[in-house]
């Protein structure tokens, strides 16, 4: 039996002290805010286990989290907990909101940044299952989450693998068979300095029926932490920018550059042009191969360097792309080129693959998701072997 209630009858809306710039670099505990990111910081002010909803849209959604144990929020983050944990898993709660985030977007208020309030909140209808029931749909849907998550960490150890392997070889200069080599002005002897916009293409052009529809990716697509995305959508035109598998796709404007967005493009089919932001600066192997250019577009002096050189209105500004033409690239011999390409690329498409685990992952678990809630598919007869992430007292 499922019963109705009213979320204000069986859950308390706390929220945050603090103002969202409050993040501290390497913090001891998680700091949430209504970005999709999760910052750092060395004060918490919870120590318990909720659910976790911004206040407002300012990410273009209501980023929504499961979190136990000590951490701090901003002063529009919805900190959720049960009334009595008796009647409501607050696990289950958190599975439950997911697939009304959307329908927020219209229930809030405000023009342009949009405020869920508490009387939206309290007056939602909440389904109700026994809480044994509760704990089961929890667990199953906590299954597929905790394999994402782990499939995610193996994710972002290749790229820091990836970076790492870069900085050896063309920061330290340590790449194999380096000892054997001689330096002149504080290069390999053979390498050459060389603009970046000499041995890279940047935006190159590319000729598209404007009626054919082509895949979309917009700068929503792109990710802070990771190289892989998908294009979500397709569309007709050939506005925008145009990019193929290899290329690295690099944020002009602000703040997505200086919040560390980027990517590399091994999602469409072969020879596939897709079309995206006009936000985007499109990089294309020339002399550089295409893991060295993306590698080198993740190194802090070469963003650096574009942010630097960004010109416009405050909040509007843009790369200049003759920046490029100023940044200067010790350019190795191809032999060495080759040999990090075949370090680098088995590494590359190891992530590809763990990205679409997680892709088909996240699919199946949203299409069990309302099946379960609903109760059209009953878990009250099935024996559920509950996941180590509802095991384990410290959950991130």
């Amino acid at each position: 039996m499922i019963e109705v209630k009213k979320a204000k009858d069986i859950v308390t809306f706390k929220t945050g002290k603090l103002d969202s710039n409050a993040a501290e670099e390497e913090g001891k505990y998680p700091f949430f805010t209504c970005s999709q990111e999760t910052f750092r910081i060395n004060s918490y002010a919870f120590d318990t286990e909720c659910t976790l909803l911004a206040g407002n849209n300012a990410a273009g959604i209501f980023p929504l989290k499961y979190y136990k144990g000590k951490f701090n929020a901003y002063q529009r983050t919805y900190v959720i907990e049960p009334i009595d944990k008796a009647v409501l898993d607050i696990r289950y709660f958190y599975y439950y909101l997911r697939p009304l985030l959307t329908g927020f977007q219209q229930q809030a208020t405000g023009a342009t940044t949009k405020f869920l309030t508490l009387k939206i909140l309290n007056n939602l209808d909440v389904w109700i299952p026994k809480i044994e029931t509760q704990k089961k749909i929890a667990a199953i849907l906590s299954a597929y989450d905790d394999l994402i998550e782990n499939n995610k960490r193996r994710i972002a150890l290749l790229e820091k693998m990836a970076e790492e392997i870069y900085r050896e070889w063309f920061v330290r200069f340590r790449f194999p068979g380096y000892q054997n080599s001689k330096f002149e002005k504080g290069i390999p002897k053979g390498w050459k300095v060389k603009p970046f916009s000499d041995v890279v293409h940047i935006n190159p052009k590319e000729f598209l029926e404007k009626e054919e529809e082509k895949p979309f990716v917009g700068m929503e697509s792109l990710s802070t932490n990771s190289m892989y995305f998908e294009a979500t959508e397709r569309r007709k035109g050939n506005a925008g920018s145009k990019f193929r598998n290899g290329d690295t796709l690099f944020p002009r404007i602000t703040p997505s550059l200086e919040n560390g967005k980027r990517g590399f493009t091994m999602s469409l089919d072969e020879d596939e042009v897709a079309i995206g932001s006009t936000e985007f600066i499109i990089m294309r192997q020339k002399e550089l191969t295409p893991e060295f250019i993306y590698l080198l577009c993740c190194f802090e002096p070469f963003r650096t360097h574009a942010e630097i050189s960004m010109v416009g209105a405050s909040g509007r500004q843009r790369v200049a792309e003759n920046c490029f033409s100023f940044f200067l690239v010790p350019t190795p011999p191809s032999e060495v080129l080759e040999k990090f390409t075949e370090v680098i690329s088995p590494m590359f498409e190891q992530i590809k693959t763990l990205c679409k685990q997680n892709t088909v992952l996240a699919n199946t678990r949203n299409q069990l998701l309302p099946r379960l809630i609903s109760g059209k598919l009953s878990v009250e007869n099935l024996d559920i072997q509950f996941p180590p992430s509802m095991l384990n007292d410290d959950i991130a």
